[in-house]
C-alpha cells in the first residue's frame, strides 16, 4: 500500500523546475532508488487524488483510486524514459484507472444505477474538494461545463499542467486542449455574467 504523504515545509520551486525535479525522482526510482520513489509519491499524491476525485465525483473513493494508480505506476517506472513530464505520465495512468473502474462497474448491470457510468462521472463535479478553494461557486460553474472542456480547464488552469501535458493526459492534440480551454473560459464568463450584476462574481483563474 502506498501511504499518503506527510507534508513538511520545503522550498517552493517554479512549476517547470518542480516538474523537472519530479521527473528526476521518477527516473531514479525506476533504477531502484527507494528514497526517490518516496519523494515521487510525496510530490504527486495530492494531484492524483484530486484528479481522480474530480473525474469520479467521489471524494471518499478517490483514496482507493489513487492507491490503484500508484500500484500500476510504480512497477512501470523502470520503463519510464523521461521523454515527457513524469507528473503528466502519472495522471494519464490515473485517468485509465478511472476509466477501467467504470468499465468494470458497467459490466455489472445488477448493481448499476445508470447505463452510462463514465458519462455520469464526467458530468458530475464534487463540491469542496481539496484544491478547489476558489469557492463553491467555481465548483458549480465547473459542473456546468461540457465534460471535455472541464477536464482541459481543470488540468491547465487549476492543476497547472501545460497544454502539451494536458494533451498527453487526455490523449488528444494540443490544439484541441487550447480550443477547449478557450471555450471553457468563455463558458465560465457567461455563467458568471449574472452574478456579476450583483457584485458576486468570482475572478477567473489565471490563464495557463
Amino acid at each position: 500500500m502506498v501511504h499518503p504523504p506527510v507534508h513538511t515545509p520545503h522550498e517552493v520551486l517554479p512549476a517547470r523546475d518542480r516538474d523537472a525535479e519530479i521527473t528526476g525522482w521518477a527516473l531514479a526510482a525506476g533504477l531502484g532508488d527507494e528514497r526517490a520513489a518516496e519523494r515521487f509519491v510525496d510530490a504527486t499524491y495530492d494531484d492524483v487524488r484530486r484528479f481522480v476525485a474530480h473525474l469520479t465525483a467521489d471524494a471518499r473513493g478517490a483514496e482507493d483510486l489513487a492507491q490503484e494508480t500508484y500500484l500500476r505506476a510504480l512497477p512501470s517506472l523502470r520503463r519510464f524514459a523521461g521523454r515527457s513530464c513524469a507528473r503528466s505520465w502519472l495522471l494519464a495512468i490515473a485517468r485509465r484507472v478511472v476509466v477501467d473502474r467504470y468499465r468494470r462497474a458497467s459490466a455489472r448491470p445488477r448493481i448499476a444505477d445508470t447505463a452510462d457510468w463514465l458519462g455520469a462521472a464526467d458530468r458530475a463535479q464534487p463540491r469542496q474538494l481539496p484544491g478547489f478553494e476558489e469557492s463553491v461557486a467555481l465548483a458549480d460553474a465547473l459542473r456546468a461545463l461540457e465534460p471535455g472542456r472541464r477536464r482541459a480547464f481543470v488540468l491547465t488552469c487549476v492543476m497547472g499542467l501545460s497544454y502539451a501535458e494536458a494533451a498527453q493526459v487526455l490523449d488528444c492534440p494540443v490544439g484541441t486542449i487550447r480550443s477547449r480551454v478557450a471555450r471553457a473560459r468563455r463558458d465560465l464568463a457567461e455563467i458568471w455574467r449574472g452574478p456579476a450584476a450583483d457584485g458576486g462574481r468570482a475572478p477567473l483563474p489565471a490563464a495557463a
